[in-house]
């Protein structure tokens, strides 16, 4: 990628479809019917199995939603980015939990697939994954794929969102999805609207809720936009790029 000499909007983005571009949702899956989603082109579960080596099993396959949670955060990124091809990776339960084990084989399995962003709208705080987790996001950096991860919505580990290589993401003020913020102090770097927002849940029906689960989505759609007209981007130049649009850059100011 070739900067500019100044970061627009239609340089970065295009014509803001995202199209081509796959992201996976990592949750609690995805319903495709729900109007708000349009459509899933790949799944997989990951169930724990104890009688496996990994103490998991990959299940290829449509599947349901459990919760909403993920059907949410795959409605956002459509919302934002149009075009792109969603990917269904399905880790949690139907009491929105799952075990660290699941969480990482689904995001290593995004990895090996290729897919271009990672949404996370989930994290664990078991200190003994961190190191599992450092090396999956090494891993991804040197591949090229971006990896999108809410803070918790509590003060405590936050794994992978604390991780310096993944774009961590926290709540910010409005609800207008266009606007992004930038906190170069961490360990949330970006903010988007995640405060009363109104999101896609089960049944083809929305709720309004908070959390931080609501605001990666959107980055994560800014990034496909950013993406799909600069293919090849990689941590580093997204970041930047995201920063100089930011409502706080001061290039807006």
């Amino acid at each position: 990628m070739a900067f500019p000499q100044a970061i627009t909007r239609s340089w970065a983005y295009g014509d803001g479809t995202g199209k081509g571009v796959r992201v996976a949702v990592v949750d609690s899956g995805i319903d495709a019917e729900h109007p708000l989603v349009g459509g899933v082109q790949q799944y997989v579960a990951i169930d724990r199995d104890d009688s496996t080596e990994s103490g998991v099993c990959f299940v290829p396959g449509p599947h349901a939603d459990l919760y909403g949670h993920g059907t949410a955060c795959a409605a956002i990124i459509r919302d934002v980015a149009p075009e792109v091809d969603l990917v269904s990776v399905r880790v949690l339960r139907d009491d929105l939990k799952g075990s660290a084990a699941a969480f990482a084989y689904g995001v290593e399995w995004c990895i090996e697939e290729g897919i271009d962003i990672i949404n996370l709208s989930m994290s664990t705080a078991s200190e003994r994954w961190a190191e599992t987790f450092w090396d999956l996001v090494d891993v991804a950096t040197y591949r090229g794929v971006l990896l999108v991860a809410a803070m918790n919505n509590e003060p405590k580990r936050t794994i992978p969102s604390e991780l310096a290589g993944v774009f961590s993401v926290a709540c910010a003020p409005g609800t207008d999805r266009e606007q992004i913020w930038c906190n170069p102090d961490g360990p949330a770097e970006w903010g988007a609207a995640g405060i009363d927002v109104d999101v896609a849940w089960m049944n083809g029906a929305t709720i309004r809720t908070t959390g931080n689960s609501f605001a990666a989505p959107i980055i994560t759609g800014h990034l496909a936009r950013l993406l799909a007209t600069h293919p090849g981007t990689r941590a580093w130049q997204a970041k930047t790029v995201l920063a100089e649009l930011a409502v706080n850059s001061p290039a807006n100011s």
